[in-house]
C-alpha cells in the first residue's frame, strides 16, 4: 500500500462505520438489534457497543455454519490478513488442492461478518473484531472448532534462548542470539512448503504417524520425562513443543502444512438441502390436515369440558401435578406428552388458566366460552397462532430444570425463546418444497444446523462422513422434532407436508408445483427431487402482518371442513353414531345425555343409566329428552333407549339429599329400609330421624355419590325443598389474558426506528468530531478535544449564542438534560430571550428550545465543519 492508501485505510472499527452508507447501518442495526437499544449517542459508542463481549457473542451464535467457519479462520490468521491468506485458510493451498466451492462462497461470508461490524478493514488488512477473536482463538482452556493450537511465537513465548538455539539447529537454520529472529526463522521454516517437505521426510514413519494423530486436533500429547526416538526427533526440530510438564502441541504453522493450508477439514460452503421423503396429492394433504384440525378442535373442547366444573388443583410450585397429568391424558385418551402439549397450547391460547383463589384450581376461563363460539376455522386460527408464536415449550415437561427440579405441565420455567424462530423456520423449509413433498426429518435438521451451528464439542472436527458420537441433542434441533409432531397433531400439515391453511399462516409464497409425474407416489419410499426455491423471511412479523396472516389461513381451511351436522343415526344397542361434526347445540347436549365411546371420521356416543341421570340432573326431563332424540334422529328412536330413559327419570328423584351435615328425605319409606339394611351404607353414618327422613355424616356431595354407587337415582334439593340443578358451567376464573411469549432478544427494529436512530447516530458523531475553532475558554487557547464536553462561564456562553444568532453560525454546545444525562449537539441558535435558546438541533434534525443555564459550555465550530 501507498502511504496515501494507508492513510486513507480506517485504523479502527469507529471509522470503518464512519465511512458506511446510511443503508449499510441500517443493516447492521437491523442483523444486531441489541446496537440499538438505547440508541448509541454517536459511532464510537456503536463501535464499542458492537465490541462487547455479551453483543459478539449474540452475534456468532446467529452465523451459518459456512460465515461462523469463516471467523474461526480468521481467529487463527494474522491480524490483519489478506484476502489470499483468509482463502488459503479456507479453500486450502492453490499448490496441493483448492476447493472452488469454498472460493464461490467466500465473498458472500465475508461480506455477512462486514455487514455485522465482526469483521472491518480493506481485502487486504481484514481485521477480526478483538473480542471475537479471543473467543474463537485456539487456547488451553477453550479449543478452538478447527483443532489448531497456538503459533510458533505464542507456544515459544517461556522458551530460554539456549533451546531456541538447539532448535534451530536440529532444523538445519543458522543461529542468531536474537530469540524473535529465531522465532521468525522457525516459523518462515514451517510455512515454506518445499522445505518442510524436505524436514518431514527426514523423519522416522512412527513420527509421522504421530504428527498424522495430532494434525486435526486436538493438538495436544502427552511424553513421558524420557521420551522416545520417535517422539524425540518431533521435539529436537520443533515440530512438537513443550507447553507444561509432560504435555506438547502441534504448532499450527506445521498443521497448515500437513493439512494442505485448510483451517477446516470439512467447510461447508452450501447448506445441504431439505430432501423430499414421499409426494402426496395437494388434495389429499389439505384434506388430512383438516381432519386432523377437526380432531384438535374436539380434543380441546373435551379437555374445557373435563375442567369445567373446576379443574385439578395447582402445584406450590405451579403447574400440574403428575398425578393430575395422567388423569388428563385418561381423560382425553391420549399419552401423557401429548397431553401436555393440549394442556400448554390451551393455556396459551387463554382458553384455561388458575382461578386465584385459595384453594386454587385450574379451569376454563370466560375467553374459553367465547371461542366455543367462533366458526370452526376461526377456532382453529387462534390455536394454530398460538402455537406459532409460544415460547412455552411442552416437548420439556418431565425434564429437569437447572436445580434438577422436574418440569411441570403449566408449571414455571418452560419459556424457550428460541421456539417461535425455530417452528416458523421449520414450515419455512417445508414450504421450500413442491406442494404435497414431505421431508425427510434428518435433512431438516441438518439443515438447522447449518443454519444455526450447535457450539461446544457437536462442532468439533471429523470426517464428511463420520459418524456422529451418541450424545444430547441441542436444542433446536429438540425444537424441531417437536414441531414436525405438533405441526401434524395441530393440522398445519397433513401426512408431514405443510397444508395450505399452514402455507398462509407462515406467510409463505405460492406453492412450488413439481413436474407432472408419470404416475402417482404416494408411498414413504417415492423419492422427490430437491428444489431450491426462495423461503418465507425469517424476520418475525409484526402482530398485524400475523394476524392478516392467521386470517388468510381461516379462510383456506374453512371450505375443507364438512358442514355441521343436525341429526345421528341411533341404534339398538343404546349407541348413537355421529357421522360428522355436529352443530353445537346437538353436540352439547349429547355430551351429556350420552359418554363418547370412540373418535375418528365419525363419533359414537353410548346412553348408560349415568348419562342419562346427568342429563336429568342439568335439568332435562325424559320428555324433552324424547323429543329431542325423535328431532334429531335420522332413524327411529329404538324402544330400549326409550325404556331406559323412561326408567332412570321415573326413580330420579324419588331420594332427596340436603345439607345437615346431610339428610336423606323419601315417601317410600321401604326404599330407606333398603338403603339402612345395604352393608355399602354404613360409612355414609346413617341413622333414621323419621320414618321417610334419614340423617348422614357424610356431606351432600359423598352421600349423592355413594346413593349412586348403591344404584339409587338421589336428587340434591335446596333448603327450600326444590330440586338443585347441576350446570356444566359451574366454574369459571376471572378474565386472564394468554401468557406473554418470552422475547429472544431485543425486537428488530422498524424502518422508522432504524431511520430516527441512524440519524441521531450520524449527528451525534457529528457533534462529537467536528473540528472546533481554538477559543479562550479552553486549556492553552485551543479548542476542546474530541469527545470532552465544552466549559464556558453563563456570561461568555450567552455572548457567544447571541452573536450566532446574528451570524447564523453553527455551535458545538454540552448540554446536561433534566435526568443529569450529558451530551453534545451541534446547534444553529435561533433566538435568545428569556434564558431559553430557540436554535435548529443538527443532531435531532428539529428545532428545540434548551435553558440556558443547562447548557455547560459552547465552542464555535472550524470553517465547513458541516
Amino acid at each position: 500500500m501507498s502511504t496515501e492508501e494507508k492513510s486513507a485505510a480506517p485504523r479502527s472499527l469507529a471509522e470503518a462505520l464512519r465511512v458506511r452508507d446510511d443503508v449499510s447501518l441500517a443493516a447492521l442495526l437491523r442483523s444486531r438489534p441489541d446496537l440499538v437499544t438505547p440508541v448509541p449517542t454517536d459511532l464510537t459508542q456503536l463501535a464499542t457497543r458492537a465490541g462487547t463481549r455479551a453483543s459478539v457473542v449474540r452475534a456468532l451464535e446467529r452465523l451459518d455454519r459456512f460465515t461462523l467457519q469463516t471467523a474461526e479462520a480468521l481467529a487463527v490468521a494474522a491480524d490483519p490478513a489478506p484476502y489470499g491468506e483468509l482463502l488459503r485458510l479456507m479453500a486450502g493451498d492453490p499448490a496441493v488442492a483448492a476447493d472452488p466451492a469454498v472460493a464461490a462462497a467466500l465473498p458472500r461470508s465475508l461480506a455477512l461478518l462486514r455487514e455485522q461490524a465482526l469483521v472491518w478493514g480493506a481485502d487486504d488488512r481484514l481485521r477480526l473484531v478483538r473480542t471475537a477473536r479471543e473467543l474463537l482463538a485456539p487456547s488451553p482452556q477453550h479449543p478452538s472448532p478447527t483443532g489448531l493450537g497456538p503459533s510458533v511465537r505464542e507456544a515459544t513465548a517461556g522458551m530460554s534462548p539456549g533451546r531456541m538455539q538447539e532448535l534451530l539447529a536440529a532444523a538445519g537454520l543458522p543461529s542468531t542470539h536474537d530469540s524473535v529472529s529465531a522465532v521468525s526463522a522457525l516459523g518462515a521454516l514451517f510455512t515454506d512448503r518445499p522445505r518442510m517437505e524436505a524436514l518431514l521426510a527426514g523423519l522416522p514413519e512412527e513420527s509421522r504417524q504421530v504428527l498424522a494423530r495430532l494434525v486435526w486436533g486436538p493438538p495436544y500429547g502427552q511424553v513421558t520425562h524420557d521420551p522416545a526416538a520417535h517422539l524425540r526427533a518431533l521435539l529436537d526440530r520443533g515440530l512438537l513443543l513443550p507447553t507444561a510438564p509432560g504435555t506438547v502441541v502441534l504448532p499450527r504453522e506445521v498443521a497448515l502444512h500437513l493439512r494442505g493450508g485448510r483451517a477446516h477439514r470439512a467447510p461447508e460452503p452450501v447448506p445441504p438441502p431439505v430432501e423430499a421423503a414421499a409426494a402426496h396429492r395437494p388434495q389429499v394433504v389439505d384434506a388430512t390436515a383438516a381432519g386432523q384440525a377437526l380432531a384438535a378442535l374436539a380434543t380441546v373442547e373435551e379437555l374445557l369440558k373435563e375442567w369445567d366444573e373446576g379443574g385439578p388443583a395447582v402445584l406450590r410450585a405451579g403447574g400440574l401435578s403428575v398425578r393430575d397429568l395422567k388423569r388428563t391424558a385418561v381423560a382425553l385418551d391420549v399419552p401423557e406428552p401429548v397431553a401436555a402439549f393440549w394442556v400448554e397450547l390451551a393455556y396459551g391460547a387463554g382458553l384455561i388458566a388458575s382461578d386465584g383463589e385459595a384453594d386454587e384450581r385450574y379451569a376454563a376461563t370466560p375467553a374459553g366460552d367465547e371461542w366455543r363460539e367462533l366458526p370452526t376455522a376461526e377456532r382453529w386460527a387462534r390455536l394454530a397462532e398460538a402455537w406459532l408464536t409460544a415460547t412455552r415449550t411442552p416437548g420439556v415437561v418431565g425434564g429437569r430444570d437447572a436445580k434438577d427440579r422436574t418440569l411441570s405441565a403449566l408449571g414455571p420455567n418452560l419459556d424457550r425463546s428460541a421456539a417461535p424462530e425455530v417452528r416458523r423456520r421449520v414450515l419455512g423449509l417445508l414450504a421450500g418444497l413442491p406442494e404435497g413433498a414431505s421431508p425427510t426429518e434428518e435433512s431438516v435438521l441438518a439443515r438447522l444446523r447449518w443454519e444455526r451451528p450447535p457450539r461446544g464439542p457437536q462442532r468439533e472436527q471429523r470426517e464428511p462422513r463420520e459418524p456422529r458420537e451418541p450424545r444430547e441433542e441441542d436444542l433446536r434441533s429438540r425444537l424441531a422434532r417437536w414441531t414436525l409432531s405438533e405441526a401434524e397433531l395441530l393440522g398445519v400439515t397433513g401426512r408431514g407436508a405443510l397444508a395450505a391453511p399452514g402455507r398462509a399462516l407462515i406467510g409463505a409464497p405460492e406453492p412450488l408445483r413439481p413436474a407432472p409425474p408419470t404416475g402417482e407416489p404416494e408411498g414413504p419410499g417415492d423419492k422427490l427431487p430437491v428444489h431450491h426455491r426462495a423461503l418465507p423471511s425469517t424476520t418475525p412479523p409484526t402482530p398485524a402482518e400475523q394476524a392478516a396472516a392467521t386470517a388468510s389461513a381461516a379462510r383456506l381451511l374453512a371450505p375443507l371442513f364438512p358442514e355441521p351436522l343436525d341429526h345421528v343415526l341411533l341404534q339398538a344397542d343404546l349407541t348413537a353414531v355421529a357421522p360428522g361434526p355436529l352443530e353445537r347445540p346437538l353436540a352439547d347436549l349429547l355430551g351429556v345425555l350420552a359418554d363418547v365411546e370412540s373418535k375418528g371420521g365419525a363419533t359414537v356416543y353410548r346412553f348408560t343409566p349415568g348419562s342419562v341421570r346427568r342429563a336429568l340432573d342439568a335439568g332435562r326431563t325424559a320428555a324433552d329428552l324424547h323429543a329431542v332424540l325423535a328431532r334429531h334422529s335420522r332413524t327411529p328412536v329404538p324402544q330400549p333407549l326409550t325404556y331406559l330413559i323412561d326408567d332412570v327419570a321415573r326413580r330420579h328423584g324419588r331420594l332427596r339429599v340436603g345439607a345437615a351435615s346431610a339428610y336423606v328425605r323419601c315417601d317410600d319409606d321401604t326404599t330407606l329400609d333398603e338403603i339402612l339394611a345395604d352393608k355399602r351404607a354404613a360409612g355414609l353414618g346413617l341413622r333414621r330421624l323419621a320414618p321417610t327422613v334419614l340423617a348422614a355424616q357424610a356431606d351432600p356431595a359423598a352421600l349423592l355419590e355413594g346413593l349412586r354407587a348403591m344404584g339409587f337415582a338421589p336428587a340434591a334439593e335446596s333448603a327450600a325443598g326444590d330440586v338443585l340443578i347441576a350446570r356444566a358451567d359451574a366454574h369459571r376464573t376471572p378474565p386472564r389474558t394468554a401468557p406473554e411469549p418470552v422475547p429472544d432478544g431485543p425486537p428488530v427494529p422498524d424502518d422508522t426506528l432504524l431511520t430516527a436512530a441512524i440519524r441521531a447516530v450520524r449527528a451525534g458523531d457529528l457533534a462529537s468530531t467536528a473540528p472546533r475553532k481554538p477559543g479562550p475558554g479552553a486549556a492553552g487557547g485551543g479548542g476542546p478535544a474530541a469527545g470532552e464536553l465544552p466549559r464556558t462561564g453563563a456570561a461568555e456562553t450567552l455572548a457567544t449564542m447571541q452573536a450566532a444568532v446574528l451570524t447564523g453560525e453553527a455551535l458545538w454546545i454540552g448540554y446536561v438534560n433534566a435526568e443529569g444525562a450529558a451530551s453534545q449537539r451541534v446547534v444553529a441558535p435561533i433566538r435568545v430571550e428569556g434564558g431559553f435558546v430557540t436554535a435548529y438541533d443538527h443532531t435531532a434534525d428539529e428545532v428545540r428550545t434548551y435553558p440556558l443555564h443547562r447548557i455547560t459550555g459552547v465552542a464555535e465550530l472550524a470553517d465547513g465543519a458541516t
